[in-house]
């Protein structure tokens, strides 16, 4: 459309069924399924460790008691790296992911320490916080990256996936407060 607002929008639609899905079913629509094949007879493959941790995700940003990006970054990838699919997903991606995720636990260490409330700069009156509204944008673009990684992993891996360590860890978190 001539001003701009027609057209499909990213994620629109059904979203993908999972290959273990399609596989357990015996693929009802008899669509070719696209599975990563590799040719292991003439190649010379070779055991990968985890791809190095970036310098700057190692450095413990200021006034933070603790820097979790590279224990994240590591489960992440040993996470996909179980499921077969580590060589799939970006190490850019991962490393975003973990940095967004260690963001947030920040924002809620400075909410924990300061309170959810502030001084406004000039009038002194109370405010909500700044570390609540960083809190949920870092929260927010984690949880999206996350759900890139999981439908790379959801497409591509042949085994059911069982449960989403996200969904696990919100579980823990809820069922704590009783």
């Amino acid at each position: 459309m001539a001003n701009g607002h027609g057209g499909a929008r990213p994620g629109a639609g059904r979203k993908k069924k999972a290959l273990s899905e399609k596989l357990t079913d015996g693929n009802p629509g008899k669509a070719p399924l696209t599975k990563m094949q590799f040719d292991v007879q003439h190649s010379k493959l070779e055991g990968c460790d985890m791809p190095p941790i970036a310098e700057y995700l190692k450095q413990v940003t200021k006034n933070s008691h603790q820097n979790l990006t590279p224990e994240i970054y590591e489960s992440t990838w040993n996470w996909l790296n179980e499921r077969g699919c580590a060589q799939l997903v970006k190490k850019e991606l991962i490393e975003q992911y973990a940095l967004y995720v260690t963001r947030w636990v920040q924002c809620e260490e400075g909410i924990n320490q300061y309170g959810l409330l502030a001084k406004h700069p000039t009038t002194q009156m109370p405010i909500a916080s700044p570390y609540v509204s960083m809190g949920l944008s870092f929260l927010k673009q984690a949880n999206i990256l996350w759900l890139q990684i999981y439908q790379i992993v959801k497409e591509n891996c042949e085994t059911p996936l069982g449960s989403n360590p996200n969904d696990d860890l919100m579980e823990r978190i809820l069922g704590s407060k009783t």
